[in-house]
């Protein structure tokens, strides 16, 4: 096979466009494109030509030869898809999506949220003549999960950033950093001052276990815990208890297998990433020595991908197990249970860090006066039959899923934690795209076939005459004094790389507001500096510029 995809990949199509014989699936159009877990390369198909590898954004696609040991699952992997799914129906040649056309010349959007999602969002929009596109976010950086929830030792993944980098540089694009809807600016005022809005605030909370001691110190959620390690400046001054030998991560998705991989790893080789330099200096004095993975059903069932159980299977000197009765890992039950049946067949090495996957097995309460010291857990499951004990831990983090808040001014549905909508359209000019809109589900590259169903319903809706032109000419939100706009975001993107360049790094974050604010101030005029930065607002006050919750 000449050419192999080697990890769960942003699945935005520039492969399948690029390939001129058509051998990477599923494509657009095609079932399971955007849901699957990656895209695939037809080893009967594929010519060796090389436009795949020069058209992927994260350098997924490696030819067959230049696969490391660790990559060399994929190669099996890449094949056994088509031997599911052959695809004989294909036409031989790259597919092209059909192109929209309407009358777009002055629209106007502001989309909420700097995420995949909103970026996403304002590139489709972008592809339109006369469109000009304003993304706003609470924070002074843009990129949302792809900057501050993919682990530091993922540096590939991150690679998705360059796409943001050519959406941000298309004419008629702006940026609004550091605007909270609700607090500096209101629902009202986007809609006043834009033809449309639409939000792609993403899920920005956790969801909760439900069980007694939760809120003890030492018990906290695995997306702080995310943020933290990633820089995020909400939680640059969080702690964590790294002075046990255990800690347990309850939940096994794609999360919880980056903390327990974060919490193992070898922080000299953490200290070639762009991990915040605070949680780099409490990592390299933890006393963790094996992480507890817990996963309430079985292993046919558990939410992490393939992909990233082989990135974890292949880590070096770190001993990856499995616990549990040898019928609980089926090897016949598809490539990860065979995967993890190899796992549970592995001898451990004494002296190692160690990460134990076990399944069955679900919480029932965290134990400890001042602090956690331990967490009680009962099988589930028809194979259990170890009834109640406890783990000992000084740390245990929810890693369950994601949870949105309701955003002001828009209807909210409580128990999907999403807000209503049809194709996108919550009302004629306000939308929703990403997770505030089908939930916490997909990968990055998901978000763009999601993006795309919501602007074509915006432009069903401006073709309809069904969108109010804005109030006025320069809109007030938009041109909000206080904001950070894209030469702040480079100037801010900047400092960090030249850092990191100093470090032999790829960056080194800007872990606080107030340093990043300064960064991002050093790329305006310095007349201007003092009427660029108010003091914020605290909790409960009103916004100096007379705005409220509203």
């Amino acid at each position: 096979m000449p050419y192999v995809v080697t990890r769960s990949c942003c699945a935005d199509a520039s492969c399948v466009l690029a390939c001129p014989v058509n051998c990477i699936h599923p494509a657009p159009g095609e079932p399971g494109f955007g849901q699957t877990e990656m895209l695939y390369v037809d080893p009967r198909t594929c010519v060796d030509c090389g436009a795949c590898t020069s058209a992927c954004p994260v350098d997924a696609l490696k030819p067959h030869t230049a696969l490391t040991e660790a990559e060399l699952p994929f190669l099996a992997l890449n094949r056994s898809y088509y031997e599911g799914h052959p695809h004989e129906d294909r036409a031989p040649m790259a597919v092209v999506p059909p192109q929209r056309r309407a009358a777009t010349e002055g629209l106007r959007v502001a989309v909420v949220g700097a995420g995949p999602a909103g970026l996403f969002a304002a590139d489709e929009l972008l592809r339109h003549p006369g469109v000009t596109v304003t993304v706003h976010d609470r924070l002074p950086t843009p990129y949302g999960l792809a900057r501050a929830g993919v682990a530091p030792d993922h540096q590939d993944t991150k690679r998705v950033a360059g796409l943001f980098r050519a959406v941000e540089s298309q004419p008629g694009f702006s940026y609004r950093l550091d605007m909270e809807i609700g607090r500096d600016l209101r629902h009202e005022d986007l809609v006043r001052d834009f033809h449309a809005v639409v939000y792609a605030v993403g899920a920005a909370t956790d969801r909760r276990l439900g069980i007694d001691g939760e809120d003890l110190p030492g018990s906290a959620s695995a997306t702080g815990f995310v943020a933290w390690y990633n820089g995020h400046p909400d939680h640059a001054g969080d702690h964590y208890a790294l002075d046990g030998e255990r800690a347990v991560v309850v939940g096994n998705g794609n999360v919880a297998l980056d903390v327990a991989r974060v919490l193992t790893a070898d922080p000299d080789a953490l200290a070639r990433t762009d991990i915040s330099d605070r949680a780099l200096a409490a990592l390299r004095a933890s006393r963790v020595r094996e992480v507890v993975v817990l996963g309430r059903r079985g292993p046919a069932e558990a939410a992490f991908t393939l992909p990233e159980l082989l990135a974890l299977a292949a880590l070096d000197g770190v001993d990856v197990l499995v616990e549990g009765p040898p019928e609980d890992v089926p090897a016949g039950a598809g490539p990860k249970a065979a995967v993890l049946a190899e796992l549970a067949a592995r001898t451990p090495v004494p002296g190692r860090r160690r990460i134990v996957l076990r399944f069955r097995t679900r919480p029932t309460g965290i134990l400890g006066g001042d602090r956690v010291t331990g967490l009680a857990v009962e099988g589930t499951g028809p194979s259990a039959d170890r009834g109640t004990e406890t783990i000992g831990t000084s740390l245990v983090l929810r890693a369950i899923g994601y949870r949105a808040r309701p955003v002001p001014g828009l209807p909210f549905d409580e128990a999907t934690g999403t807000v209503p909508h049809e194709r996108g359209r919550v009302a004629p000019g306000v939308y929703v795209a990403g997770w505030i809109k089908r939930g916490p589900s997909g990968f990055i590259g998901t978000n763009k076939s999601c993006a795309q169903e919501t602007v074509s319903a915006l432009l069903d809706d401006l073709d309809a005459g069904l969108l109010t032109a804005p109030v006025g000419g320069v809109p007030a939100s938009g041109g909000h004094p206080a904001a950070v706009g894209l030469d702040g975001w480079r100037a801010i993107d900047e400092a960090e790389r030249a850092e990191g360049r100093l470090q032999g790094r790829p960056r080194v974050k800007i872990a606080d507001r107030e340093g990043l604010l300064a960064a991002a101030r050093s790329a305006r005029p310095p007349i201007r500096t003092g009427r660029f930065f108010p003091r914020r607002p605290t909790a409960g006050s009103t916004p100096s510029d007379g705005s409220g919750p509203g």
